[in-house]
């Protein structure tokens, strides 16, 4: 795709992003988020999974805590209001009831106007195949959204004090190999490495993978949006309305 891409919408306060892993964020929308929250916007994350098995030679139980520890002292630093874990098995996340009813929970609980997500796509591009975790949580995000808004899907959650929600006006995809939309990330694309470079247990572990180079990655990734959204630098986006 080569088309000129649209300002992702600033007409909300509150957004919500669901990802799989911890570093999901971070490696697809952390610079946008520290543009929205630096702009005084409110956004909870809300991770799927620890990441427990994200990093070969640590167990685990040592690896959810060493990860959570990252994840939590990244969002601070991106001006994150809140980090929740859903605690689903990381590696082996299953599309279906349970998941949506968790994430439409988290919709109810904290009523966003604008929900973030991964790529949801087989691809990275039509090159790398996408991880099964970060494609069953981004279907069940999108899913999610109206199931949020309906009080006879799960209706249990209203009996836990969680009255639906259809507020929802956005969903925007990161990493998404069919952007349409974009966030200016000029001024905080700094931020944005500072960010990636807190989860240093998971960097380490990557070796000399050309994603371990926070600055270098994240660099190259808006430098390559640029021409499509006014020479600036940028974080895209798939923008869905509803």
């Amino acid at each position: 795709m080569t088309g000129q891409l649209e300002p992702v919408p600033a007409d909300w306060q509150r957004a919500l992003a669901v990802v799989a892993h911890p570093d999901d964020l971070e490696y697809g929308a952390v610079s946008a988020i520290a543009a929205w929250t630096r702009a005084g916007k409110r956004v909870v994350y809300l991770l799927v999974t620890r990441g427990e098995a994200g990093i070969d030679g640590i167990p685990p139980a040592e690896s959810a805590r060493i990860r959570e520890t990252e994840q939590r002292r990244s969002a601070e630093i991106a001006g994150a209001s809140a980090v929740e874990f859903l605690d689903h098995p990381d590696g082996v996340i299953e599309y279906g009831i349970s998941l949506r009813r968790d994430i439409a929970a988290g919709i109810r609980r904290h009523r966003p106007e604008l929900l973030l997500t991964g790529n949801f796509h087989d691809t990275w591009g039509g090159t790398f195949w996408n991880s099964p975790d970060h494609r069953a949580v981004g279907r069940a995000a999108l899913d999610a959204v109206t199931d949020a808004g309906n009080r006879w899907i799960f209706p249990d959650l209203v009996h836990e004090g969680l009255s639906p929600w259809s507020g929802v006006r956005y969903v925007a995809v990161a990493g998404s190999p069919h952007p349409t939309h974009a966030v200016d990330v000029t001024d905080t694309l700094s931020v944005g490495v500072e960010a990636l470079r807190a989860h240093r247990a998971y960097l380490e572990g990557l070796g000399h993978h050309p994603m371990a180079d926070p600055q270098r990655f994240l660099e190259s990734m808006a430098a390559s949006l640029a021409p499509r959204f006014g020479g600036r630098m940028a974080t895209g986006f798939q923008l869905y309305t509803f």
